[in-house]
């Protein structure tokens, strides 16, 4: 957390900047297109790397669909999660973020810009119809990023178990699913430290809509929970999923 904190202090100055243009987007957002929003979510993205010393790599770039929407689920460690994943994504993508997480100075304006949705993690009601939302826009070519864990809860590598549920937004768009490997980005924010940090992000082959349809949600979660794990278990061998 020290890092987190390390970085809005001496981006004091800034923020206010980022914040006003943010909001100015959202007001006007008709004027603006969304990888004009996704640029300048990118660049505060990078201004919060830069600043914390973080080094993040990118791998699997190739499997990423070249065209068409798809959700992305990825394995989830901390805040610097879905930046991470983003700064290796050049296409413009959104993400599911539960709604308590997602009022903060900065993040509440990232999300916006983003067209992020919230769940509401205790308002099954709410977190369907936010599935049924996402499963729309990933029809007319949107890209999402859903953590299926749920949260997280431990600093470390260690996946924990995938909701099926959440595998319900692609099934429903009949859209490919891309497995999200991501390795260290607890390190960036979840500890208290300050040094330099390196984190991975490994976009894993994708599983297209024939390669599921016949599958349940809970034989899809397993899937590709099991290809995330497999991925982290070659990069660091020396852990214990």
């Amino acid at each position: 957390m020290f890092r987190f904190f390390w970085v809005i202090f001496v981006n004091l100055f800034r923020i206010p900047y980022y914040v006003i243009k943010a909001e100015c987007m959202q007001t006007h957002i008709e004027d603006y297109t969304e990888k004009q929003r996704y640029a300048l979510a990118m660049k505060v993205a990078n201004m919060v790397r830069r600043t914390a010393g973080i080094k993040t790599s990118v791998y699997g770039t190739q499997n990423l669909p070249k065209s068409g929407g798809y959700v992305m689920y990825a394995n989830h460690q901390g805040k610097y999660d879905a930046l991470g994943i983003m700064l290796g994504h050049k296409e413009p993508c959104s993400v599911v973020m539960d709604d308590k997480r997602s009022h903060g100075v900065v993040v509440k304006q990232f999300i916006d810009m983003l067209g992020g949705k919230r769940l509401e993690k205790d308002n099954l009601k709410q977190s369907m119809k936010i599935i049924h939302e996402v499963a729309e826009e990933v029809k007319q070519g949107r890209k999402y990023i859903i953590f299926p864990a749920g949260g997280y809860w431990n600093a470390s590598n260690r996946v924990d178990p995938f909701k099926p549920g959440s595998f319900k937004a692609a099934m429903r768009a009949k859209a490919p699913i891309v497995p999200v490997a991501i390795i260290d980005s607890y390190k960036a924010f979840e500890t208290n430290t300050i040094g330099r940090v390196k984190t991975q992000v490994h976009f894993l082959k994708p599983l297209y809509y024939e390669d599921y349809k016949d599958m349940k949600a809970v034989e899809i979660a397993k899937i590709v929970e099991k290809m995330i794990k497999d991925c982290i278990r070659k990069q660091k061998s020396d852990i214990f999923i």
